[in-house]
């Protein structure tokens, strides 16, 4: 097992981020993982200020989400942040559904268009890719799925796993993990609720205890060539309850 990770995005309800780093490293984790609002609007002396919290506490950021927008308009700023906060993967994570295609044609060409963004960040030496949530893997009326358009577009592309957000897409995330265990350098660990229960967490649970099979779904990703992977809860109730008992169960695998 890779050293284990936890999503930022996670925490953005239990400010500030410097108890969040403590909470986290204290649960035994040594990585974390970045997301836009936390570093877009900061500055340069925010940013080198957050390095120096994550080092306090025993933490690196090898893996950090940025937005395509600044991705595409902003490439030195976020090699500025990379090279600050030593990101060593940066993922695409999310298209709003206003900037949704609705056609094979329209999502290889998003494909194409994370392909072009991705150029400074690999020439940089960087791993970049896209992370996936659930409308992914919801067939087009050609019966094709965005998933794979988007890889067709962007054949250099790597790939940041949410398998829960695939399950919750309806597919079957061994079949996926298996179709594309080339592409996939990072994991997304969560899981979610049994039908009815955890409404106010938007039906998500720390990982272990949801319905997930997450020892045959490691099994499966230990044929990839994911590096890292993420503790990540929507909308956790409890931040240091969601990071000790994730972590424990990953442990015990």
């Amino acid at each position: 097992m890779q050293k284990i990770s936890f999503q930022l995005y996670s925490a953005r309800n239990f400010q500030p981020f410097s108890e969040v780093f403590r909470v986290v490293s204290q649960a035994g984790y040594s990585q974390v993982e970045g997301y836009s609002a936390l570093y877009a609007t900061l500055d340069s002396t925010a940013i080198a200020a957050i390095k120096a919290d994550l080092d306090g506490n025993g933490l690196s950021m090898p893996t950090a989400h940025f937005g395509i927008d600044m991705l595409e308009e902003e490439p030195e700023r976020v090699l500025e942040i990379v090279r600050t906060l030593g990101i060593q993967a940066i993922y695409c994570p999310y298209l709003m559904p206003e900037d949704r295609p609705t056609d094979a044609s329209g999502w290889r060409a998003f494909g194409e268009r994370l392909q072009k963004a991705s150029v400074p960040y690999r020439k940089a030496g960087l791993d970049f890719g896209w992370h996936n949530h659930d409308f992914e893997f919801i067939a087009l009326p050609d019966g094709s799925f965005p998933q794979d358009e988007i890889f067709a577009g962007g054949p250099d592309l790597s790939w940041e796993a949410d398998i829960a957000w695939i399950v919750r897409g309806g597919a079957d995330p061994l079949a996926w993990i298996e179709k594309y265990a080339d592409r996939i350098t990072s994991v997304h660990v969560k899981d979610i609720a049994p039908a009815g229960e955890n409404a106010d967490e938007d039906g998500w649970a720390d990982v272990g205890y949801g319905t997930l099979p997450w020892r045959e779904l490691m099994k499966a990703l230990s044929a990839t060539k994911a590096k890292y992977f993420i503790v990540e809860h929507d909308n956790p109730k409890d931040l240091k309850r969601l990071a000790d008992r994730s972590i424990a169960t990953i442990k015990a695998f």
